[in-house]
Parts: C-alpha cells; sequence; structure tokens
C-alpha cells in the first residue's frame, strides 16, 4: 500500500501524537501525500478533515460548516486564550464581543500605540548599549509591554516590567507543549487573571480612574449580548487577549533580526523608513515565518466539502502555515521576498485578497474569527523593523535554527546582541 493509500485510510489512526512531534510540517506533509488541498485523518479521536487555500478557507470561516464553541483543546483555552474569551464564542454572542476588539484594535487608537512602543523601544537602546549581551526576543517584549500596557491603562512599574513581559510571553510559549513549561503557564494565567479582575473591580467600584476608552475602560464596561456586565475574571481574560497578542510581536521581531542576517540585502532600504517597504517586509515575515500552524473548529451538523462528507462534530482545520507556502498563491515560497507585496512600481503595498495571506486567520476580522490585532501587528512590526534595521550590532555564534517541531516556533538563541549601538 502506498503512501496516499494509508492516509486516505488514516481516520483510523489517531494523530494527536504525530501533529506534536512534526509540528508545522504535519499537515502539510498529509496534504501533500495525497495529491490535494484537503485530507482526511482523525485528531484527538475525533474525525478530522484539513483543508487549504481560498475557499477551504472561506468553508472554515462560514458558521454553517465551522464553528469555534467548544473546539479549541482545553490545554490551548487554559494557557493562551483563557475561559470565556471571545475566541470560543459563536454567532451573536461572538459577533457583539468582537465588536469590542474591532473598536479597540482597528481604529484610530492603533497610532497611539505604536508611538509609545517605538518611545520605549527608543529609550531602552541606550540601556541595551550598557549591556554585554541582550537577547533580542525577550528585550522587545520587555519594550511590547512597557508600550501597550501605557496605552491600555494596565498599571505597572519599572520593577514590575520585566516578571509581567515574561509571564505574557510564557502564555504564548507554552500552549502547545507539555509538562513543565506548559503548567507553568497556567499557573501564569491564573495569576494575572486573578490580578486584572481586581484592577476591572476597582474601576468599576469607582475605586481606580483610567483614561476614558483605554483598553481597561471599555473593557469593564462592555455589556455582552445578553446585556450582562462581563464577569470580573472574563474581562480579565479579554485585557489580556488584547496586551498578549501584541506582546507576542516579539516573536516577529526575532524573525526579522533572523532574516536581517540571511538577506541583509534589505537592511539599507529598510533603514531608509520606506512606509510601504517596512510594510512589505513586514508582511513577508509574517508569511514566510512559522507562528500559528492552523486554525479550526467543529462542523455543527454534517456538511460536504468537496465530495467528502465531514461528520457532525468532526473536527475542520484550515492549514495556516501550508497556505503561507503555496506555490500557487505565492510562488518561490521558500524565498525571502518582500516585493512580492509591492505594486508593479514598487513603491505601494498592494492590495491582499481576505483569503489569501492567512498567518492570523482569514476573511474580515469586523464579522468573522481573523484577529482583529493584525493592522496593530503590522504597524508595529513595520516600526520596529524600521529600527532594528538602523540598530548597530554584532550577532555572535549562536543557534538560529528555527525548528518547525516547536510550536510556537522562534530561533532557538532568542537572538543574542553584543556590542548594542544606536543607529
Amino acid at each position: 500500500m502506498g503512501i496516499a493509500d494509508a492516509v486516505m485510510r488514516m481516520p483510523r489512526w489517531d494523530q494527536s501524537i504525530p501533529m506534536l512531534a512534526r509540528g508545522y510540517a504535519w499537515l502539510p506533509d498529509l496534504r501533500r501525500a495525497v495529491g490535494r488541498d484537503s485530507v482526511r485523518t482523525r485528531l484527538m479521536m475525533r474525525p478530522t478533515l484539513g483543508v487549504e487555500g481560498a475557499g477551504g478557507a472561506q468553508f472554515v470561516y462560514d458558521e454553517r460548516n465551522v464553528r469555534r464553541s467548544g473546539a479549541l483543546p482545553e490545554p490551548v483555552v487554559s494557557t493562551l486564550f483563557g475561559h470565556g474569551a471571545v475566541h470560543t464564542l459563536d454567532g451573536q454572542a461572538h459577533r457583539v464581543r468582537k465588536a469590542m476588539f474591532v473598536h479597540l484594535l482597528m481604529g484610530e487608537g492603533i497610532g497611539d500605540l505604536v508611538d509609545r512602543v517605538t518611545s520605549a523601544w527608543d529609550e531602552a537602546v541606550p540601556r541595551w548599549a550598557e549591556q554585554p549581551q541582550v537577547v533580542l526576543m525577550d528585550a522587545a517584549a520587555e519594550v511590547l509591554t512597557r508600550g501597550v500596557c501605557d496605552w491600555a491603562a494596565v498599571p505597572v512599574t519599572d520593577e514590575e516590567l520585566p516578571a509581567l513581559a515574561r509571564d505574557l510571553t510564557t502564555m504564548v510559549d507554552s500552549f502547545a507543549t507539555g509538562a513543565p513549561r506548559h503548567w507553568r503557564a497556567r499557573r501564569v494565567r491564573q495569576r494575572r487573571e486573578a490580578w486584572l479582575a481586581g484592577i476591572v473591580e476597582e474601576v468599576r467600584g469607582g475605586r481606580r480612574s483610567v483614561p476614558a476608552g483605554s483598553v481597561v475602560d471599555v473593557v469593564a464596561g462592555h455589556r455582552d449580548s445578553d446585556g450582562e456586565l462581563l464577569e470580573p475574571r472574563v474581562a480579565a481574560v479579554e485585557v489580556l487577549n488584547v496586551i498578549r497578542p501584541t506582546v507576542a510581536v516579539c516573536w516577529f521581531v526575532g524573525f526579522t533580526a533572523h532574516a536581517l542576517h540571511h538577506w541583509p540585502g534589505m537592511r539599507e532600504r529598510l533603514r531608509t523608513g520606506e512606509p510601504a517597504f517596512a510594510t512589505a517586509v513586514a508582511h513577508e515575515v509574517r508569511r514566510y515565518y512559522p507562528f500559528a500552524p492552523f486554525i479550526g473548529g467543529r462542523s455543527p451538523r454534517e456538511v460536504e466539502w468537496e465530495g467528502e462528507t465531514v461528520p457532525a462534530g468532526a473536527m475542520v482545520l484550515l492549514d495556516l502555515f501550508g497556505q503561507n507556502h503555496d506555490p500557487e498563491v505565492f510562488p518561490e515560497p521558500y524565498a525571502f521576498r518582500p516585493e512580492r507585496f509591492l505594486d508593479g512600481a514598487g513603491a505601494a503595498v498592494r492590495r491582499i485578497g481576505p483569503w489569501e495571506l492567512v498567518p492570523q486567520g482569514a476573511g474580515d476580522p469586523r464579522t468573522g474569527h481573523r484577529c482583529p490585532g493584525e493592522d496593530i501587528t503590522v504597524a508595529l512590526l513595520s516600526a520596529l523593523a524600521v529600527r532594528l534595521a538602523r540598530l548597530e550590532y554584532t550577532l555572535p555564534p549562536q543557534d538560529l535554527e528555527i525548528s518547525l517541531r516547536r510550536i510556537p516556533a522562534r530561533p532557538a538563541s532568542g537572538v543574542v546582541l553584543t556590542a548594542v549601538r544606536p543607529g
């Protein structure tokens, strides 16, 4: 029996262990083995359909076919998203909660957030210059934590900042791993949820003042589809779901340093601060480097996809990593070419379809499950990539390998810099 025949029979074989062992390559390899954009298998003892491509993305993001409620694995909810988070909702409940995030993350406040983060970077660089070495991903996490907490009205002192940055990155770094990293992330989340829930209650009780329109203010006053205020712990979860993914941009900063090391020719153009090219670099970093491997949910009823019957309750996964490296969507997908995101003249960012580039999900973030913080990610990464290109430093010998078996992937060393000097 050939590989393709074996894979087609895989509904009998649970793929949970191979998925953890192979990481980002797991689903693309299964699809490649059968020579199709979709593959049937079994994951966590459930029938599973993995899909890729614009049509597959539209299928997954249609709530008539796939729903998130009850679909996310408990370990992911308990570390990355939090119980009661917007990611776990569907229908009207999701739309009302999502509108809060759209208001916060896709409005005029993005520029203010970028200004706060870049100011924190500029203040940090002289301190980095005094240190024998800097682990870039850790240092960037502190910069991002300072900027987003100031913007969101989350109180944190300079002394508390390093611990908070570590806790936020721990939540991201441990959702797809086993003990002890995973259990440490659970404890971190419980502690930070309790802390933020107390702040929300102080704001509601008039014992703490925060700027009107800030993240803490909006979340504390938000009423869900039932007209009720969020439980304090759920409000804390949603505040974390603003600051945690913002701090996770430190992964992309590390990837950008990796790209500058391997493709140094783009450094000079990036140093000029040309907005279109900086944005193109941000898009290419998010496309080229591995972040989320796949996304999905459960079918609420029996549905059909390209002749495949998907039973009610089955898992349906969209292969994000595979689609971002699909040669039909992105020619020469394993070449790092920011120019692919520029127009013919190379002077402006070309329009990107909602089902094409999917590192943070697909579709319309205003109405579906695509991450509403994607604009923030692009804006922050564009600004920090320029600053990184302008920074003078030495990259000493270190392990810069990015293992596709590790979720989330990252340069093994965290990108160690020495002899840092302002550019």
